[in-house]
């Protein structure tokens, strides 16, 4: 079970570094967009090394195009943070059960690794000349809270 909640950790980390990875990218070239948008508005000199009156248009859409890439960039690294964040793997409790053949006295523990079902224990604390035996492994379900649309 461990080996189980170790993949979907490592894959939900290597989802969330490639989600990383693509919006630092994007950010990057936003902020290369605002750059060249400043450069041209202030300069009026297109990379081509004319001054045409397109110019201030053609700045103006770099401007635009890089704070729209920003702020949505921004936006998706903050909410995968925070989906990530909230996203936890409740593991269940796994319990096991301990009975006294003769006095029929129940003991219950979390399990231990090596517990399986019928496996004799040592002595009975009531009855010592008897051997405890384990009798059943679960896990604890949780019931999960009802949420009403109101």
């Amino acid at each position: 079970m461990a080996k189980q909640q170790n993949q979907t950790s490592s894959s939900t980390q290597r989802i969330s570094t490639y989600l990383t990875i693509i919006v630092l990218i994007v950010i990057v070239l936003a902020v290369i967009a605002l750059v060249l948008a400043g450069s041209l508005y202030l300069t009026g000199v297109s990379a081509k090394g004319t001054t045409q009156s397109g110019d201030y248009t053609a700045a103006g859409v770099l401007a635009v195009i890089g704070l729209l890439a920003l702020t949505m960039s921004t936006f998706t690294f903050y909410q995968s943070r925070r989906q990530v964040a909230e996203m936890k793997i409740d593991v269940p409790k796994v319990m096991t059960t301990i009975e006294c053949k003769k006095c029929k006295t129940k003991t219950v523990r979390e399990y231990q690794r090596g517990d399986f079902v019928y496996k004799e224990l040592g002595t009975c604390q009531k009855c010592p000349d008897e051997k405890e035996m384990i009798t059943a492994i679960y896990k604890e379900v949780k019931e999960k809270e009802k949420k009403y649309a109101v």
